[in-house]
């Protein structure tokens, strides 16, 4: 009775549980494996989806050999066998009965549900056989000698304690009984199983699987109690002894008869012994049926929604029915070779841990669902408990272990070998399931616990506002910042359009930069705004972009390296974007390059294809309208770059757009070939589909450096930003085996020695790991006549006169040179130190000289930073916001 009223009980929450999951909703098809898919992810899902699969075949097998076994006892009865009347006779009736059924599922679902009317009826007939006879008592002598006494107080006191032996090559104990009992009250899921083939499944699971636990656990333990009440524990059989008051004596005997060695003692009490058998046999083909169909229809479910890779044929439905013949064909060949065990002990504990499993991780989907409360998750089933819900599925898992612990670790490392594969795969699904929702629940609570907490220097994170446009316009930029961030911080990608945009056409762009950043392996967020100029745009996205101290600290963008050419409007908003990160306290790093960072106007914008009307994109669906396709847009990858030369099985997705259904898909990806495969890499499509060369996919930051220098020219202190970004970089993988060097400047030529040592401490303090430091002594020395003649080259188109000029602050006057004279100078001979030291090196961080307003104009700032960095490998300019970013405590 313990073990019905626990195998109740966890049914009963079980059920509870899958009540309310399924009327969340409109339910389709899969079962377990869809409330679960869809509350905890595609992850979870697929890997109770196979293991409930498993365990269902398992099961049916399972119900076929205790038919089998139900028959040979009566084959015996008779003086009858096949071939031993043992375990290969089991096999070949099993395996007949198997193809029977099966052909029976084959046929038709309409044949199915008319064989389970046929076998109910004979149970119903079979059950009420055994009360009748359980009420009428023994009829003969012989009977009383088996130990049927008939209903007594006497024989029911006997049998109230529990009484474990010997049995089955093994020491019986409550749980090796309760694994054996436990699969057959595991139906509860057969009605979720064929969700889809039910009118109304919110109504018809709760209800139908509850009244079905009702009923069988009450009839479990009515003819529990029944056969307690009136059969004896052991007894041999023997009129002569039962005549003498012996035939309960089986010390040093094994007695055939009684509760414990006779396996059809329902037949010895009822009224009529053949009905019994027939009543045994409805139930365990009736039960065989339903997991027969329920295991291939939940893996039917599974294989069209694609979560594992070369199963979807097993999910294609034949016929109107959509009969899932191949998942038939497998679930066939997976209960053959449990039949071919022909032990239903063995069968049983692995198939019961398999069940507790998926009941466990369904009882946990509705705790988690409900513990969340994403604003979707509104049940019309209210008889259920958050916390009831977690309790079962810790019942669940005890009872796992306690059953076998071996078949428990066997079942959750299947489970867990399976939900590996979907993560690994990370298929295209979603879902909007209740982790989705709790991952915005603890972003949103970190958020706020974050924005009470007081900055510490030693927590100084560096978070970089990219001005990188559309992402794969400048992959150096990107590749630089997420070299700095990765793991570490906050990365955002800020792209500013001139132009207004649609609402459609921005969801697009940002979108498509989403897919560029997850193809190329960077995780950032991407950012857009439109409809003002650059500085506007640009002091927008200071001034707005993240979240409390989730925040920009770091501003980063491109050198601009047409400022000589381009319209002197467009220098003024370029150096205007300088000062508001200083303004709003923000660091600034700018990177120039060999190369130009911008690639667009080799690769082509997206923006240029979809920024118009969607006719205008190549490729675009003939006879599609746009109308009404304002909130179903779909994005696939664009513009993807390799990451390197080693990555296997690339794709390359080319800028298109198609139609699927009522969607419009812009990007697709098209297969490598044999053909294309060779060098592979070597190539890099733009948005109109032609093959653009390598290089400008792999930017100096993701190449991997054999050895290599990274100059750091600490000019100015700006609290340590400008030693601290090389020193990230240096950590990196790509960059571990590149030496870091210092350069700083003395102030006194008789004290360089004592500066020398001085920074030597202080760094040795910031423990940063250096090759060598170097201290400059003659930064004040006049220039050399090359270094002049080149700079007045810079500045000779911005000589005059401010009052004859339409913008004065783009002109150059003789009294400003005057007075910047000295600053001037110093940045010459930094150029001439910077081609004698670090010509050679692979990266060079030099401190930004600060713009200050109304004291450098424009384009003589641009001709410092051009000085500085033209010719020279890849140079940061780097300048701190005066905010220490380096402490020597810990």
């Amino acid at each position: 009775m313990v073990i019905i009223v626990i195998s109740t009980i966890v049914t009963c929450i079980t059920t509870l549980s899958m009540s309310a999951m399924s009327t969340n909703g409109e339910m389709k098809g899969g079962g377990l494996y869809y409330m679960i898919s869809r509350s905890l992810g595609p992850e979870f899902g697929g890997a109770i989806g196979i293991v409930f699969s498993f365990a269902n075949s398992g099961m049916a097998a399972l119900n076929i050999v205790g038919f089998s076994e139900s028959l040979l006892s009566l084959l015996k009865s008779e003086g009858l066998q096949i071939i031993d009347g043992g375990k290969n006779d089991n096999r070949i009736i099993s395996v007949i009965a198997l193809l029977l059924l099966q052909s029976i599922i084959v046929i038709g679902m309409e044949w199915e549900a008319k064989a389970q009317v046929g076998l109910l009826v004979i149970l119903l007939v079979a059950m009420t056989d055994f009360v009748v006879g359980a009420i009428m008592g023994p009829q003969n002598i012989e009977a009383k000698a088996k130990g049927w006494e008939g209903l007594s107080t006497k024989v029911f006191v006997e049998n109230l304690t529990p009484g474990y032996k010997f049995s089955e090559g093994m020491d019986q104990d409550f749980f090796t009984i309760f694994s054996v009992f436990f699969p057959s009250v595991a139906g509860i899921q057969a009605g979720a199983s064929i969700s889809g083939d039910l009118k109304d499944p919110a109504m018809a699971i709760p209800t139908g699987t509850l009244l079905a636990i009702f009923i069988t656990s009450g009839s479990y333990a009515l003819f529990a109690l029944l056969a307690g009440a009136g059969e004896l524990r052991e007894a041999s059989g023997n009129v002569t002894e039962y005549e003498s008051g012996t035939f309960t004596n089986c010390s040093g005997r094994n007695c055939p008869w009684g509760l414990y060695n006779d396996y059809q003692v329902m037949q010895l009490m009822s009224a009529f012994g053949p009905i019994i058998y027939a009543g045994c046999f409805a139930a365990t083909l009736s039960s065989a049926l339903s997991c027969l169909v329920s295991g291939p229809k939940t893996f039917e479910a599974l294989c069209k929604d694609e979560v594992y890779p070369y199963l979807t044929r097993f999910g294609i439905g034949y016929g109107k029915a959509e009969d899932p013949y191949w998942s038939y064909g497998l679930g066939f060949i997976i209960a053959l070779i449990f039949i071919l065990i022909a032990d239903l002990n063995a069968i049983a504990v692995l198939i019961s841990c398999m069940f507790m499993a998926a009941y466990a991780l369904l009882n946990y989907c509705t705790f988690h669902a409900s513990l969340v409360k994403p604003i979707g998750w509104r049940p019309t089933f209210k008889y259920y408990n958050t916390w009831v819900s977690l309790a079962g599925a810790i019942f669940c898992i005890i009872v796992m272990f306690l059953m076998s612990w071996i078949c428990a670790l066997v079942a959750l490392f299947c489970v867990f070998i399976c939900y590996s594969i979907v993560v690994y795969r990370k298929p295209d699904l979603n879902w909007g399931t209740s982790t989705q929702a709790q991952t915005y629940q603890d972003a949103l609570t970190a958020l706020q616990r974050l924005a009470v907490q007081n900055e510490h220097v030693k927590n100084y994170r560096p978070q970089i506002l990219c001005l990188s446009g559309f992402p794969s316009s400048r992959p150096a930029l990107i590749d630089l910042a997420y070299l700095i961030t990765k793991k570490n911080s906050l990365l955002i990608c800020g792209n500013i359009q001139e132009d207004r945009v649609r609402s459609r056409v921005r969801k697009v762009v940002v979108q498509n930069g989403y897919d560029w950043l997850h193809v190329r392996k960077v995780k950032a967020f991407y950012v857009m705004v439109d409809g003002c100029k650059f500085d506007e745009g640009c002091q927008a996205l200071i001034q707005s972009a993240g979240i409390g101290k989730l925040a920009p600290n770091i501003l980063l963008l491109g050198y601009k390296t047409n400022w000589e050419v381009c319209e002197r409007e467009e220098v003024k908003e370029y150096f205007n974007c300088l000062h508001q990160a200083l303004d709003n306290y923000l660091a600034i790093v700018i990177l120039r390059t060999k190369d130009p960072l911008d690639c667009s106007y080799i690769l082509g914008g997206l923006e240029e294809n979809i920024c118009t009307s969607p006719r205008d994109i190549p490729n675009f669906p003939k006879g599609s309208s746009s109308d009404g396709f304002e909130n179903i847009l779909e994005v696939e990858p664009t513009d993807p770059e390799v990451s390197s030369a080693r990555h296997s099985n690339p794709e390359e997705i080319i800028v298109t757009a198609t139609k699927k259904g009522n969607k419009i898909v812009f990007g697709g990806k098209g297969s490598v070939t044999k053909e294309n495969h060779e060098d592979v890499h070597g190539v890099y499509r733009g948005p109109d589909g032609s093959e653009k060369p390598r290089d400008i996919v792999l930017s100096p930051f993701q190449t991997k450096k054999e050895t290599g220098v990274i100059d750091v020219w600490w000019l100015y202190d700006d609290g340590g930003l400008t030693l601290l970004l090389p020193y990230i970089i240096q950590t990196r993988k790509n960059w571990s085996q590149c030496r870091l060097r210092v350069f700083v400047l003395g102030n006194k030529k008789t004290e360089i020695e004592m500066e020398h040592r001085g920074m030597a401490s202080l760094l040795s303090k910031f423990r940063i790991d250096y090759s060598d430091l170097t201290v400059i002594p003659d930064i004040r020395r006049k220039a050399e006549e090359s270094t002049m003649s080149l700079f007045e080259t810079l500045i000779k188109d911005f000589r005059g006169d401010p009052d004859k000029c339409d913008d004065p602050e783009t002109m150059i006057t003789d009294s400003e040179l005057m007075c910047l004279k000295e600053k001037t100078n110093r940045h010459l001979r930094i150029r001439e130190l910077l081609l004698e030291n670090s010509r050679k090196s692979n990266l060079i961080a030099m401190t930004l000289p600060i713009p200050r307003k109304g004291q450098v104009s424009t384009p003589l700032y641009m001709a410092w930073l051009e000085i500085l960095t033209r010719d020279m490998p890849p140079f940061l300019l780097i300048r701190g916001n005066q905010t220490s970013v380096l402490t020597f405590y810990s």
